[in-house]
């Protein structure tokens, strides 16, 4: 199921309106949002015209756009400009977690990018959830999901080795883990465990999810097991958390 931002606009505490020029800025352009005038996606008038706009200096109006910025209205790109954010997708953790089944269920399209692949020893934490020794020889993965064309989810990942050597390969071409996995002989997997966080990004995890440090993301921490019950795969994944929603399967469990 997907959502637009825009009917989300109950749900947003803005700033008094009467406080401030920035506040009834900001106040504005969110009901501007809120009535379609700016669409999902759209990018908004530039700093420049909305401050002819409005009578005010640029500083004003960067002050209503990180406020926005902030609720999680519109989201600003370097040498791009501010778009109204487009969507909030439900995702759902469960036993068979797939990021392609769960977005084509909320009717997207989207897949996996590896942005950085090595080879390491695994540290006490990776080691305890793959049930390895420390020290023992893992991937290490640096991966980005999207859907819809915008950034969902960026994670580290950690798969055994030898079993799983050139699962970097098969999951840049296949843009699927599950098509990955089944390339190197697991037909079937499953989620052992879950640990969802509240958390602010670091730099780089908001980077590569284009938004701001001070916008807290969703961190997923689980354990993928094989048909016999050994660990394949150790992650922590942090979600955007202004476009995603996570939802716990209970019914056929984590």
């Amino acid at each position: 199921m997907t959502r637009t931002l825009a009917s989300d606009l109950s749900a947003v505490t803005l700033p008094d309106p009467s406080h401030s020029f920035w506040a009834r800025i900001a106040h504005e352009i969110a009901d501007a949002i809120g009535r379609g005038i700016y669409a999902p996606g759209e990018r908004l008038p530039s700093e420049h015209l909305l401050a002819e706009r409005y009578g005010v200096n640029r500083h004003t109006i960067r002050r209503s756009l990180s406020t926005l910025g902030q609720l999680g209205l519109v989201r600003s790109t370097q040498g791009s400009g501010t778009y109204v954010e487009e969507f909030a997708v439900d995702l759902v953790l469960g036993k068979r977690t797939r990021h392609r089944q769960n977005l084509a269920q909320a009717g997207l399209k989207g897949g996996m990018q590896v942005l950085a692949s090595v080879t390491e020893r695994a540290d006490a934490g990776v080691a305890r959830a793959l049930k390895l020794r420390t020290g023992a020889a893992v991937l290490h993965l640096l991966v980005l999901g999207d859907g819809g064309g915008q950034p969902l989810h960026v994670s580290d990942r950690f798969f055994p080795l030898p079993r799983f050597a050139g699962l970097d390969v098969h999951l840049q071409q296949s843009g699927s883990i599950t098509q990955a996995f089944a390339t190197l002989g697991v037909a079937d997997y499953t989620r052992l465990q879950s640990r969802i966080s509240a958390r602010l990004p670091s730099a780089e995890v908001a980077e590569h999810l284009r938004q701001a440090v001070t916008r807290p993301t969703l961190q997923v921490s689980s354990v993928n097991v094989d048909p016999d019950g050994q660990p394949i795969e150790y992650a922590r994944t942090w979600f955007a958390g202004d476009r995603v929603t996570l939802t716990v399967d209970h019914e056929h469990g984590l």
